[in-house]
């Protein structure tokens, strides 16, 4: 990858999958948010080869929304974890 839309290609692709590993300790916290973060052990092994893949501004649009829909999908689940970890401290 050498030239400018490779390189920006890749800091799309790069931060989209830094956005959803944010989310690795969150997660934990989720009912069913281990079976999810098996799938980050092949998040992060994708994102170190990254540099290495051709992509095209279909594919990075095409995860780019997939993106924004799986965090569109965790809000509910991470808001309710939220208020129970709050109400939980409350009650300490």
């Amino acid at each position: 990858m050498t030239d400018s839309s490779s390189v920006k290609h890749l800091v799309r692709i790069t931060n989209c999958l830094q956005t959803i590993l944010d989310l690795e300790s969150q997660l934990e916290n989720l009912e069913h948010g281990n079976s999810l973060l098996d799938e980050f052990a092949v998040l992060k092994s994708f994102l170190e080869k990254i540099d290495k893949v051709d992509l095209s501004e279909g594919d990075v649009e095409r995860i780019e929304i997939a993106t924004a829909n799986f965090l569109r999908e965790l809000e509910g689940p991470l808001s309710k974890s939220r208020i129970r970890k709050k109400f939980e401290r409350r009650l300490q």
